[in-house]
């Protein structure tokens, strides 16, 4: 009967734009908190019958939508662990329960949270979402990682009271020697230099260098020297750890550049020789052949101005930072910079077909697609921003709108069902 049919479509009307109505209600809710998606509603007729004949009313129905890839705008604050992404993607992040349980944490994602330290060193947001990442290696390298999977991804802890060294791996010497001191009238006398290094347990130690002439060429210079070096950490008969001899070009167009190096294990391609010292090992870079940095040899005085060296002694925390790559970097009190973690960036074919949770964090499902964890800034992901959060993606105006509109519609439905019921209440009057 179609007078039935039309107050059951009023009845599905007011289910569908309470339905709206609540949307509307959770958006102007949120419209303050960080990472919100606004969720949308659209109504479907149904259409049950129709021709030449009575007309039989189907109603509607309503169906919500959570508009994922809608970014909101990036808000900037004062904090370095307020994290937010400014392109595609998400950051990969557990529950508190899972990231203490000691099992394989559950993968979620979010768009953006404010990270701190809880008493554990764990990096979790109010609501308790942990945020995860891959452990670096002990020199800052990435290695290499599944990226299918999120069986690598670790909960992020971060040990603000641990004292942390950085043994020297690597030195780079530059020195001028002195081409006078190879004549057959020169002292002879070596000439002394001490570099500083850190060993692994962050003591400092020291390489002593000694660069002797060779003077006994009776036609004039011969550009040769022999280099040794001593450690203090080694010990004593073990010294000198190492011995060789370098040549230097005296031609016109390559003067007092490294000619040839015999011993010590050099490699002429990177311009290195090994070094063991007491607890570990060290390169030094000497200089290539023909190359313009490292040892020279020229009418000067002996001056070793330009050495470097990485490793630092033992530091304490003081800041921690997340570079748009996604690596977490710690900075320690001595200027030591260490990369800690490296969080990846989480991307699903569609990121509208994701579940939303609490906390601003969703999970995938059948209708996102699988994820892939990419480097932060490669393929189709954003770079993640440090000192901002993503704003919620609701606008008030527009709301409002919805809401005028829905007031009305809920009342016009409500207004068939009363005008149905009158005329029902008619059939029933009607006599025999």
């Amino acid at each position: 009967m179609s007078i039935s049919s039309a107050m059951n479509a009023g009845v599905s009307g007011l289910a569908a734009n309470s339905s709206r109505l609540g949307t509307i209600s959770d958006n102007i809710a949120n419209a303050s908190t960080f990472g919100y998606k606004r969720v949308e509603t659209d109504f479907n007729a149904l259409v049950v019958g129709q021709g030449a004949g009575l007309y039989t009313a189907g109603g509607v129905r309503a169906s919500t939508t959570r508009s994922v890839s809608q970014d909101g705008a990036i808000v900037t604050t004062s904090n370095a662990l307020d994290l937010a992404m400014t392109g595609r993607g998400m950051l990969p992040v557990t529950t508190l329960n899972d990231a203490t349980g000691g099992g394989t944490p559950s993968l979620m994602m979010t768009r953006t949270g404010a990270f701190r330290p809880d008493a554990g060193g764990l990096l979790r947001t109010e609501s308790g979402l942990v945020l995860m990442g891959w452990p670096t290696a002990a020199d800052g390298s990435m290695p290499l990682v599944a990226r299918d999977t999120s069986a690598a991804l670790q909960p992020i802890r971060i040990e603000s009271n641990r004292p942390v060294g950085d043994p020297t791996t690597q030195v780079s010497l530059g020195a001028n020697l002195p081409a006078t001191e190879t004549l057959p009238t020169g002292s002879g006398d070596p000439l002394p230099l001490r570099v500083e290094y850190f060993g692994n347990l962050g003591t400092s130690e020291s390489l002593d260098i000694t660069f002797t002439p060779d003077t006994s060429d009776a036609t004039g210079m011969s550009n040769t020297w022999t280099v040794s070096i001593s450690d203090s950490a080694s010990d004593p008969g073990a010294n000198p750890i190492s011995t060789f001899q370098v040549t230097f070009d005296d031609s016109q167009g390559a003067g007092g550049a490294l000619l040839n190096v015999v011993g010590g294990g050099y490699d002429p391609a990177t311009g290195a020789i090994p070094l063991t010292v007491g607890g570990g090992n060290i390169e030094l870079s000497i200089g290539v052949p023909g190359g313009a940095s490292g040892l020279k040899q020229l009418a000067a005085s002996f001056s070793p101005s330009n050495v470097v060296k990485n490793g630092s002694p033992v530091g304490q925390l003081v800041a921690v930072e997340v570079d748009p790559q996604g690596y977490v970097k710690a900075t320690y009190d001595t200027g030591f910079v260490k990369a800690l973690y490296k969080i990846p960036v989480i991307d699903v074919p569609n990121p509208n077909g994701l579940v939303a949770v609490e906390g601003q964090a969703f999970k995938t499902s059948p209708d996102s697609g699988g994820f892939f964890l990419w480097d932060a800034g490669d393929g189709p992901t954003g770079a993640i921003a440090g000192y901002a959060r993503e704003a919620s993606t609701t606008d008030i105006a527009q709301e409002l709108t919805h809401l005028i509109t829905t007031q009305r519609a809920y009342s016009s439905n409500a207004k068939i069902i009363q005008t149905v019921d009158e005329m029902l209440q008619e059939t029933t009057n009607i006599k025999r």
